[in-house]
């Protein structure tokens, strides 16, 4: 029961949708660095292909890129046709892309709301449905297989900003997961999600740059997350240490959820 044991992901196959930029390449480096053959994919093809030169650079595991435009319902059963001809086993699904979309109240366009959640909520959905077979497959009691789902802590509280329709996608994925836990638990599928605070990426970069001392401040650790805190929480959670972990929402916040204000 020695660490090197319990936190083994060495040889595992893992997808990471959005794995190319922000949390997703945090996350895929870590499973890279830790010895996991991984897949990324997004619709940025050329950032997808740089992500895999950079990171195959590091050893240990390697990464593969497998483009793909999640708002075209085709282009994800592309994905998961690709993937089962490259591998006969998913050990790891990490639900990472996402969108966000800021406007008053007032102005917040219906289009929004369709984009976001179709990104966000739909198309976990659909390719956690898509490439099923593949997580059966390499799943068994004591290793199930893995489906990590990247929500938020807007998921969770109210934010102050107007992203009306993102926070309502992250609470969506946070209850399907859930949901997801207790159908796929039966297939020795175990679902997860993790809820993040702020962590540096494309998405946060504007919200940290305006706000970002107001939002340290109010974490009681004092700082943003970094890289090894959301690749850390998705090794344990992909490892014989996280095994019996299933249908719950982790926050990942450094304590923003419980510092109080007063």
């Amino acid at each position: 029961m020695d660490s090197s044991s319990l936190f083994n992901v060495k040889g595992k196959v893992v997808l990471v949708t959005g794995g190319a930029k922000g949390i997703g390449r945090m996350i895929s480096e870590g499973f890279v660095q830790n010895g996991a053959k991984v897949y990324i994919s997004s619709r940025d093809t050329k950032a997808c292909e740089q992500a895999c030169k950079e990171m195959n650079a590091l050893g240990k595991g390697s990464a593969h890129a497998i483009p793909a435009d999640f708002y075209k319902l085709e282009d994800c059963k592309r994905l998961a046709e690709e993937l089962k001809k490259r591998e006969p086993k998913l050990h790891v699904l990490v639900n990472n892309s996402g969108s966000n979309w800021g406007a008053p109240f007032d102005e917040f366009p219906d289009s929004a709301w369709t984009r976001v959640l179709t990104l966000n909520l739909t198309r976990v959905f659909t390719i956690t449905q898509a490439v099923t077979p593949l997580l059966e497959a390499a799943a068994t009691k004591d290793d199930p297989a893995r489906i990590i789902n990247i929500g938020s802590v807007d998921g969770l509280r109210v934010p102050s900003l107007e992203t009306f329709s993102y926070s309502a996608s992250k609470a969506g994925l946070h209850q399907l997961s859930r949901v997801l836990a207790n159908h796929l638990g039966k297939r020795n599928i175990t679902s997860n999600a993790l809820a993040c605070g702020p962590f540096e990426s494309k998405m946060m970069a504007a919200t940290l740059k305006t706000f970002g001392e107001t939002i340290v401040a109010g974490i009681p650790l004092g700082r943003i997350g970094s890289p090894e805190d959301v690749a850390g929480a998705c090794l344990f959670l992909s490892s014989r240490a996280g095994a019996f972990v299933n249908g719950a929402t982790i926050a990942l916040d450094g304590g923003s959820l419980v510092g109080s204000k007063l």
